[in-house]
């Protein structure tokens, strides 16, 4: 998915986003967008990650992440900003914070890691929905029946192949994303 991601860099200083679009683009689809407002209008369902400084003239970073959020958009935000993290951040609906000056090495590494929890949300999405058609069909239907079934027998498929999916995904991430992982899952349902 690497080479098919679109990052939004957002930041109000063209040398920060020139800088990253630079390090970047060899890697990645790099749109830029000096001003919260541009970087509404550049958003789409096509970018997967954004960068987004917080102190900018006009609208504000925390503002740009929370119109992104009333919007539906299921793309990760990483908060890549010199103003150091408080507690206003505890309601903030981003997925990581960098505290600047930040090296490509750094950028990449969080790209990279923002997408592979993109790829378990979607993979654990898709997983839980055909393990409750293959439970409510087992539940419903007889053993024979259920031999029989083409349909069954590709549900069973492809929650095997997702299994083996989300193993690879899973060894993909450091143990603190896998833990991370478990804590937003935790605090989601707790949310619902």
């Amino acid at each position: 998915m690497t080479g098919d991601a679109t990052v939004l860099v957002v930041d109000d200083e063209p040398r920060v986003c020139e800088a990253f679009e630079l390090w970047l683009e060899e890697t990645y689809r790099v749109v830029t967008s000096t001003s919260g407002e541009e970087a509404l209008e550049r958003m789409d369902g096509s970018v997967d990650v954004v960068l987004l400084d917080r102190h900018m003239p006009g609208m504000s970073g925390d503002e740009v992440l929370a119109e992104i959020r009333d919007a539906g958009y299921d793309c990760r935000v990483a908060m890549v900003t010199a103003v150091d993290p408080d507690f206003d951040i505890a309601d903030m609906a981003f997925d990581h914070y960098v505290s600047k000056p930040v090296d490509s090495e750094t950028l990449e590494s969080v790209i990279d890691r923002l997408l592979g929890i993109g790829q378990y949300d979607t993979h654990m999405t898709d997983l839980y929905g055909i393990s409750q058609k293959i439970t409510t069909l087992e539940a419903e239907k007889s053993r024979s029946e259920l031999s029989r079934s083409e349909e069954y027998a590709d549900l069973v498929d492809r929650q095997q192949r997702l299994e083996g999916e989300m193993g690879d995904i899973m060894a993909s991430l450091g143990a603190d994303d896998v833990e991370q992982l478990f804590e937003v899952a935790a605090g989601r349902e707790r949310e619902e």
